[in-house]
């Protein structure tokens, strides 16, 4: 239940309200809701694995197919994708100084991993449509960095003290 609020409130970005209700969610369950929305993204590149019986692996057990697919593909993309969030964030991070504002990593962090949820959804459904070779994922980070740089200026400025 707590898995599809945060689909919600990720597709409601960068409203106020879904942005502090994304603040107020534990970090282990917008993880959880990462690694989920990871699966659906890989589905199309395993369907199509699953389909094709040439190339690396293609003779193989669909066991040992799904575990091919799952250790070089699932868990590699993961990661890289992990990193760019993170990556993200501190590019936030110096924005937030610039800019004044009172945000910590953290909260950058899941604003940012929040912000991927509607380029990896719109690519997941071209990729069922259309072949998309998997460097158009750099041009999908573009989003996700305009939306947090637009939603930390959402956020209110820091007192003089």
């Amino acid at each position: 239940m707590q898995l599809i609020k945060i689909l919600k409130e990720s597709l409601l970005l960068p409203q106020k309200k879904a942005m502090f209700q994304i603040n107020r969610m534990e970090m282990d369950k917008i993880m959880i809701y990462l690694f989920i929305l990871f699966m659906v993204f890989s589905l199309p590149e395993l369907i199509s694995r699953l389909a094709s019986w040439t190339g690396l692996g293609g003779e193989m057990n669909i066991i040992f197919q799904l575990i091919y697919f799952f250790m070089f593909y699932y868990l590699i993309s993961s990661m890289l994708l992990l990193v760019v969030i993170s990556f993200i964030a501190y590019i936030g991070r110096g924005v937030v100084h610039l800019a004044n504002r009172k945000l910590h990593y953290g909260t950058l962090w899941k604003l940012a991993a929040c912000s991927f949820t509607v380029p990896l959804l719109v690519f997941t459904f071209i990729s069922f449509i259309w072949s998309i070779p998997d460097w158009y994922l750099f041009i999908v980070v573009i989003y996700p960095l305009l939306l947090l740089i637009r939603m930390i200026f959402l956020y209110p400025q820091r007192r003089s003290r």
